[in-house]
């Protein structure tokens, strides 16, 4: 039998975990998927996402409302027009993040025997 160690919640940083649930859900929308996927070839005027992504105006200020404030959309104002690009800061940081959730104590420490790494 395997002795288990409960983290206890107290020993957590629960603003942590607020901050990365913001993080995760700003990916939960097909529109903010889509308009991430547009900016991967560069950045990008919004009159522009509006016309390849077939979107109103209101609706695309607010998905890239919750993109910026998650960090993960760089934007500026240009005229009357607001320009938007993939932060690599923000996108490395997301990445971090969701490794620090996404792995398994067995992949550094070969005292735990989880089964999820497939044994040589």
């Amino acid at each position: 039998m395997h002795a288990i160690e409960y983290v206890h919640l107290s020993e957590v940083k629960i603003m942590g975990f607020r901050e990365d649930v913001k993080k995760i859900k700003a990916l939960t929308d097909e529109n903010r998927l889509a308009i991430m996927l547009a900016l991967q070839h560069g950045e990008k005027c919004g009159c522009d996402l509006l016309r390849e992504l077939n979107i109103t105006q209101p609706t695309l200020s607010h998905h890239m409302k919750i993109l910026a404030d998650s960090g993960l959309v760089d934007y500026y104002k240009e005229g009357k027009w607001m320009h938007y690009s993939i932060s690599a800061d923000g996108v490395r940081e997301f990445r971090d993040m969701i490794g620090s959730y996404a792995r398994c104590d067995c992949e550094t420490d070969e005292s735990v025997s989880c089964g999820c790494k497939k044994k040589e």
